[in-house]
Parts: structure tokens; C-alpha cells; sequence
């Protein structure tokens, strides 16, 4: 978004009752002073305090996109659970606005928690959404907006025949939330589901209506699984490969659950005559663990972006420090750089990569590099660039692959793997890839580098993001992530892009195909204090056939309205 487009946006708002503040400033500065507050973000989405958690209901409505999230307007901890409610029209600027439901309800009176927004046929939004009812029952809900014609849809009105669904039989109360985005079968009857734990399974509980008021739950769950418990947050939707439509019917379906602290997913035929869907491997089966992201990140939810004809994935990016950390930095919980996403060309697996305006914040180009050979037991600075605030992307070409360290059947888990292979073990080929938010002697020094490894019939290669030497600061969780990348290394150059925010660094290896995200808190490597380095520890040279980085520009997240001057964001 240009700083005309704000401008006229905030112009907008403001004829609609909504003021803004610093309405002509390219980038607004911090909420708190830079020294205070080292860990805020620059380009992520977060409200200016307090807690906000899981992703909800994100829609594209007559020019504008929408993101309401789980959010706490008086303290920095989880409760007193709203939905939160900012417009954009470019998914990275963004104005906050007023809460949209508040729990003031019989059927929500003790929280409104998480569900989705569905574009009813007549162009009418419409919101699922859990309540905890007077009898701490978990229950389903239905909002819809008072005024249609207000683009911006700031106030909404709940159906006096709330809830819509309620725990009955054999569905626990305790674990009966998060409706997905509901669809309608070529029988003209709509679909949502809900997720849900019984005898012990977590299961999508599947749910039908005419009139979407009056539902009524199938014989049967969409699935279920006896490997998990409760799931949270299920998404389900058709998918297909890059600059393909998607079509309803005529394409896969994704279907992704929250449990275990991940989001997993799977990938399978949907028959809509039936309701049955068919998959290839299930959640947590052996060599077929799918997830989003390999690292922090929760509770995600996607929409379809009709305007540009995109699939868009959100995901709860929670903090790694303490309760007594968040109160003190008066907020907690950001929202991942929304994704693209597809199906990849094995058909088996989904490919992630940053929403393509995130690059209109890119400076001009700082550090281009062509063709350097990284040897063995190396590193070197990336220099004119703002480490704090960065986008890298970097292209490696490995040979001698014949020289890879064997890989050990028993390494089933990738995230173990990176603890004892973290960056400091040196191997043959790798660890090699960059050192992020490192401190001028790498005291600190975050590291998300490959490793390559030689199996009986193919190349393993294992990306990690090793915190373990993120900060000197005591009493944080300093976590190594991991996740094996679907490339063959004999074929394909191996690539890495991380998008580096002040506390948080997502990676995605391999064009998207493996995504780690983590949140990172140094004492040292702070604001202009952060460098930037590639790195190869193993004992055989890489070559990096392009390296680009780009300082970020801060995006611009203003206000509705406000009597003082909490100014938010970060300055560059």
C-alpha cells in the first residue's frame, strides 16, 4: 500500500466515524521507546497490547480484507476473550478497529472464541464462532453484520437463535469448539465443521443446514483419528497447483487440525454426494508427518482471496518467554506474514511462500551476491543491511554429494535431530546456511542452515533453526526446530528465505515445502546492534549462486481512534 493509499484509507475512516492519528507518516514509531521494547515488531500484525491468540475469520468483503483475532482488551495474558477486528487493503497495512463481539451473552457470556467467516451467496458475511455459555458449555454461534453497505462491516449483530450448536450426547462440553468456514454442496445444503474430542479421538464433527440456522449433526465425523486427541482450529478446503482456480468438487482437499502445540494436515478426495473423504496417509502416520510450519506457530486459519484468486494462510505466532516477560512488555502474540499457498507437484504435499506485498516494504537492494564459494568452516557478514528488520533469500549448490554422512534409519524425528546436530556440531556437508540476529562476536546467534545426508536410495536434507545460542538472557525456551525437505539435492539447488522481524524469523526452505518459524529474544543483537552472516561449518565447501537482502520499511498498523498518542509499530 502507497502512502496515498493509507492516506485515503484513513480519509474513508474517518468519514465513517473512525479516526486515525499521524495520517501522512510513512512509518509510525513504537508504542514504547526502541530501548524498552526491542522485541516488537516492525512488519508482523499485532495489536497495540494486551494478548491476542488464534487467527479468526479472515475474509476478503467489496475491496477490503478483514482479520479478527482472539484478543484480551485489558491485560497482556490469556481471558477476557474478544474478537479483535483490523481492515487492510494490502494484507500488510493495517487500521485497527473496534471489537467485534464482545461476550455479553447468555450463549458467549464467558468468552468468544475462536471460528471463521463465510461469504453467504447474496454476498452476506456470516460468522461461526464458539461461546462459553452460563453453564461453561462450549456452544456455536452465528453473527452477522448490522449494516451491509459499510465495507469496513464494524458492527455486528448475533442471532437471537444462538446457539446453533450445542453439546449433546456424547460430545464432551469441554472439548466442542472453532466451526471452519462452512460450504455448500451441489445439493444446495451447507457444510461446517467442528472440532471436537470423543472416547478419547479428536475428530471434525460434521454438520448440515438449509437455511444456516438450523443445523444438524451427520451420522458420522468428516474424520478421526485415534493417534489424537482434541482438535482445534480444523480448517478444510479444496486445493490446487500454482495459478490453478480453485474448484470446488474437482481438486484436492486439505483438511488441517491443531493438537500437539503444531498444525497438521492431510491431503485427500472429497466426495460431496456422500460426505466421505478419501486420504493417502493420515495424521501422525510414519514418514508422513505434514505440518504448516515446523516451529511456533498455531491455530492457523486460511480464506480464499477471490480478488486475486489465492489461497491465504494466517498462523498464531505465540511468545517463547514468560507471563512475567509479556506483562511486563505489556502485550503478547503475534500473527505470521500471511502465505500463499498451494498444492506442490507431487500432489502429496502444499508449498508456502509469503504473500507477495510484503516485498513492496523491501528497500532497495542492499547486499547482492553471485557466485561466491563459502568453504569449509566458514563465515562472512552481510553487510549494509538492517539485520534487525530483513528479507534474505539465498540459492546454495552442493556437490560431492558421495561425501554425505549416512543417514540413520532411527532418525524419524527432524526436530530431535537439529538439538544434538545442532549448528555448533560440524559435519560433512553443512551445516551451512545463515546466522540471523547474531550479536558482532556471535556470542548470539540464531542458525537456520541444511544438512545433507546420504540414505540407502535417495539424499535426506534436514533443515533446522537452532535457538539454542539465541540469547544470553536466562529463562527463555531456546528450542531447535526441524524438518526434512522434500528436494533431491542431485536436481535441484537448494534455497532458503527468511523474513527477520525484530523477534521473530520465518524461514521457508526449498521454495516453500518446509517452513520453520521461531521467536527470538537477544540481550546483545538488538535494533542496530543485529548482524547478519552465511555461514558453512562442515568440512567440504558450498557454493551460493545468489544471496539478495533487503532492509524492510515498517508497515503502517494505525489506530481506530484514540485520545493520547500510543503510537505503534516500530521506526525504522
Amino acid at each position: 500500500m502507497s502512502v496515498i493509499q493509507v492516506i485515503c484509507l484513513l480519509f474513508v475512516l474517518v468519514s465513517h466515524g473512525i479516526e486515525g492519528s499521524d495520517h501522512g507518516q510513512r512509518t509510525q514509531r513504537s508504542l514504547y521507546t526502541s530501548k524498552g521494547q526491542p522485541y516488537r515488531t516492525a512488519y508482523h500484525f499485532q495489536p497495540p497490547k494486551n494478548w491476542m491468540n488464534d487467527p479468526n475469520g479472515p475474509m476478503y468483503y467489496k475491496g477490503v480484507y478483514h482479520l479478527f483475532y482472539q484478543y484480551n482488551p485489558y491485560s497482556a495474558v490469556w481471558g477476557n476473550i474478544t474478537w479483535g477486528h483490523s481492515i487492510s487493503y494490502d494484507l500488510i497495512n493495517w487500521v485497527h478497529l473496534d471489537i467485534a463481539l464482545n461476550p455479553t451473552d447468555p450463549f458467549d457470556i464467558n468468552g468468544c472464541w475462536s471460528g471463521s467467516a463465510t461469504i453467504l451467496p447474496d454476498q452476506k458475511p456470516a460468522i461461526l464462532y464458539t461461546g462459553r455459555d452460563t453453564e461453561n458449555r462450549q456452544v456455536q454461534n452465528l453473527a452477522v453484520p448490522k449494516n451491509l453497505s459499510d465495507p469496513f462491516l464494524r458492527e455486528w449483530s448475533k442471532t437471537p437463535h444462538n446457539p446453533l450448536m450445542a453439546p449433546t450426547n456424547d460430545i464432551d462440553p469441554d472439548f466442542f469448539r472453532d466451526p471452519t468456514t462452512a460450504w455448500l454442496g451441489p445439493d444446495k445444503i451447507w457444510r461446517v465443521l467442528v472440532g471436537a474430542q470423543i472416547d478419547g479421538k479428536g475428530m471434525a464433527i460434521l454438520y448440515k443446514s438449509k437455511d444456516f440456522v438450523k443445523w444438524n449433526r451427520t451420522k458420522n465425523p468428516l474424520h478421526s483419528s485415534t493417534k489424537t486427541k482434541m482438535w482445534e482450529c480444523p480448517d478444510f478446503y479444496p486445493i490446487n497447483g500454482k495459478d490453478q482456480v480453485e474448484d470446488q468438487f474437482k481438486t484436492k482437499y486439505v483438511l488441517k487440525a491443531s493438537f500437539h502445540d503444531q498444525d497438521h494436515y492431510i491431503v485427500g478426495k472429497y466426495e460431496p454426494e456422500t460426505d466421505t473423504y478419501e486420504i493417502e496417509s493420515d495424521f501422525l502416520d510414519d514418514g508422513s508427518d505434514l505440518r504448516y510450519d515446523f516451529g511456533k506457530f498455531y491455530a492457523s486459519k486460511t480464506f480464499y482471496d477471490s480478488e486475486k484468486k489465492r489461497r491465504i494462510l494466517w498462523g498464531w505466532v505465540a511468545e517463547s518467554d514468560s507471563e512475567a516477560d509479556d506483562k511486563n512488555k505489556g502485550w503478547s502474540g503475534l500473527q505470521s506474514i500471511p502465505r500463499s499457498i498451494v498444492l506442490g507437484k507431487s500432489g502429496r504435499q502444499l508449498v508456502q511462500w509469503p504473500v507477495k506485498e510484503v516485498e513492496r516494504l523491501r528497500s532497495k537492494e542492499v547486499f547482492d551476491l553471485r557466485n561466491k564459494e563459502v568453504k569449509r568452516r566458514s563465515v562472512f557478514e552481510i553487510t549494509g543491511v538492517t539485520a534487525s528488520q530483513a528479507d534474505v533469500e539465498v540459492t546454495f549448490d552442493v556437490g560431492g554429494l558421495e561425501k554425505a554422512e549416512l543417514f540413520d534409519p532411527s532418525w524419524v524425528d527432524p526436530q530431535l535431530l537439529c538439538d544434538q546436530k545442532n549448528a555448533s556440531v560440524r559435519g560433512k556437508i553443512g551445516p551451512f546456511g545463515l546466522l540471523v540476529l547474531a550479536s558482532k562476536e556471535l556470542t548470539e546467534q540464531t542458525a537456520i542452515f541444511f544438512r545433507i545426508f546420504e540414505s540407502s536410495d535417495k539424499y535426506v536434507v534436514l533443515m533446522c533453526s537452532d535457538q539454542s545460542r539465541s540469547s544470553l538472557r536466562g529463562g527463555l525456551k531456546k528450542t531447535a526446530y526441524g524438518a526434512f525437505v522434500d528436494l533431491d539435492p542431485n536436481k535441484e539447488k537448494i534455497t532458503l528465505r527468511s523474513l527477520i522481524d525484530h523477534s521473530i524469523v520465518e524461514s521457508f526452505g526449498g521454495e516453500g515445502r518446509s517452513c520453520i518459524t521461531a521467536r527470538v529474544y537477544p540481550k546483545l543483537a538488538i535494533d542496530k546492534e543485529a548482524h547478519l552472516y552465511a555461514f558453512n561449518y562442515g568440512s567440504k565447501s558450498v557454493k551460493i549462486l545468489k544471496l539478495n537482502a533487503w532492509s524492510m520499511k515498517s508497515a503502517q498498523i494505525v489506530p481506530m481512534k484514540r485520545r493520547r498518542r500510543p503510537i505503534y509499530g516500530r521506526e525504522e
